[in-house]
């Protein structure tokens, strides 16, 4: 029998922890606390949807009704301050380096947490702001705050690759970024690079399953069996965690009938080792970043498609992508997804014919009658250059007006949103686009003297553009998001 002493010493060695470490590196259900419940995947909203519950009140800061947000956990991050780190320079993303100029840090993670982009002009947007390179608050918050409120944002949106290009760039060393680079190497199916990191970089470990599911994924079982069995016994994991790692190291499992229930919060960890042990679950009902474990070549076609289009109605896949995917074979029943994927297929044919007239209509009424309007411009309305006559050269005109893109009849915009110009704060300017970003929203739910205001805001901003494009895209709501 091993003793509590050696066995305490085992554990810690086969972690890479200090012999005296007796708790698990995160007390959170998800290994990064980066990725949150479906109630976030509201801010992404789609044409013929219900629109959920807006902004209230009309004061200064843009806080939802609904939807928790979780706390944003900080440690001082190394390589030099990480809130200045961003993909894109200031010009290239046309907003100013001194944006978060005279505001707090921790204001600013809040306000990015919190402020709403379900317009798909103002989610563009957002995403410029999260990923450009900005010179940091002066004050404030503990550096790297800031940082991890934007790459946890993206990760809320389902923006996968943007996170993963974000943390990379202030790289993997910092456990609180390193964790959430874990998250997305599970949900990407690629954690043998994530833990060939964590068995090399001591101290790094997100949980103690994590640091047992590497040992496994490695080749070392016996250490992981160890570490299962001292981490068990030590308190160190919950039932659910132990039981399921269990399942996932022991051979005895490999055909047992016994299904193992779906964790309360489901964490990428969790969410793999069920599909390790031959127990998939499915992502509908989980937060939006997990949708993109089932793009991967080993999953079917549908689930793909589906999987592909939940992303792209949250704005958080190219669509491109959801565009040629439709095209990879020819459906296999009707109804649901088929029916998009036959449409899509059909005018693809009449495009490439020169003519899109016949097909336009029908691809219009099947996206339309699945909140999707908003996507079926995104990936065509650019190649409709020929409005044409009739219901055809009126979808067209309203597919590219909603795109930004330029036609022959001046898109009327609804007389509601007209405000009163107002002059752009001197300093504390990111506080008032996210500001105006929640005011712009609340028109989404009916509110469009507030929206108003938010666009007015905008164009003080100098972002005349972005605001020209929302209030369009407001404009057109009642045509996008009609019955067929």
């Amino acid at each position: 029998m091993i003793g509590p002493r050696l066995l305490s010493v085992a554990v810690a060695l086969a972690l890479g922890l200090p012999a005296q470490a007796q708790q698990p590196l995160s007390a959170s259900d998800w290994l990064s606390g980066s990725v949150r419940g479906p109630d976030r995947e509201s801010s992404a909203w789609r044409p013929g949807d219900k629109p959920p519950p807006g902004v209230p009140g009309t004061g200064p800061k843009p806080v939802a009704e609904s939807g928790e947000v979780g706390s944003v956990q900080v440690t001082r991050l190394g390589n030099g301050n990480p809130d200045s780190v961003g993909l894109v320079t200031p010009r290239k993303a046309g907003l100013p380096a001194s944006l978060w100029e005279g505001s707090d840090s921790a204001t600013l993670a809040d306000l990015i947490l919190r402020t709403p982009a379900r317009l798909p002009a103002m989610n563009a947007l957002l995403d410029r702001v999260l990923t450009t390179q900005l010179r940091p608050p002066a004050s404030g918050a503990p550096q790297g705050q800031l940082f991890l409120a934007r790459a946890d944002r993206l990760l809320d949106g389902g923006a996968v690759d943007r996170a993963q290009a974000l943390l990379t760039t202030a790289g993997p060393s910092n456990p609180e970024i390193f964790r959430r680079l874990f998250d997305i190497a599970l949900l990407e199916g690629d954690e043998g690079r994530a833990c060939d990191i964590m068995n090399n970089t001591p101290g790094i470990a997100p949980s103690f399953a994590a640091r047992i599911f590497c040992l496994a994924q490695t080749g070392d079982w016996a250490a992981a069996a160890i570490s299962l069995h001292g981490a068990e016994s030590l308190g160190l994991l919950d039932q659910h965690q132990a039981v399921l790692l269990t399942h996932f190291l022991d051979d005895a499992y490999v055909d047992s009938d016994q299904m193992l229930p779906a964790a309360d919060r489901m964490t990428p960890l969790d969410f793999r080792i069920h599909e390790a042990i031959g127990q998939p679950l499915p992502t509908a009902s989980l937060p939006i970043a997990f949708a993109h474990s089932d793009l991967r070549p080993n999953n079917g076609w549908k689930a793909r498609l589906e999987a592909a289009e939940r992303l792209a109605r949250a704005g958080a896949l190219p669509p491109a992508t959801l565009r040629a995917l439709y095209s990879e074979q020819k459906p296999a029943a009707s109804g649901g997804v088929w029916e998009r994927a036959g449409a899509m297929r059909t005018l693809e044919a009449a495009l490439a014919g020169g003519d899109p007239s016949p097909a336009l209509p029908h691809a219009f009424d099947q996206f339309r009658g699945a909140g999707m309007a908003d996507v079926l411009a995104a990936m065509v309305a650019a190649d409709l250059t020929q409005t044409g006559e009739g219901r055809s050269g009126e979808i067209t005109t309203w597919l590219r007006q909603w795109q930004g893109l330029p036609t022959p009849t001046p898109l009327k915009l609804d007389p509601a949103l007209k405000a009163d110009p107002v002059e752009a704060p001197a300093s504390q300017q990111g506080e008032a686009l996210l500001t105006a970003m929640a005011d712009i929203d609340a028109g989404l739910d009916g509110d469009l003297p507030r929206a108003g205001r938010g666009l007015a805001m905008l164009r003080a901003l100098g972002l005349t553009a972005e605001a020209d494009l929302a209030a369009a895209q407001l404009s057109l709501l009642p045509v996008m998001r009609a019955e067929p």
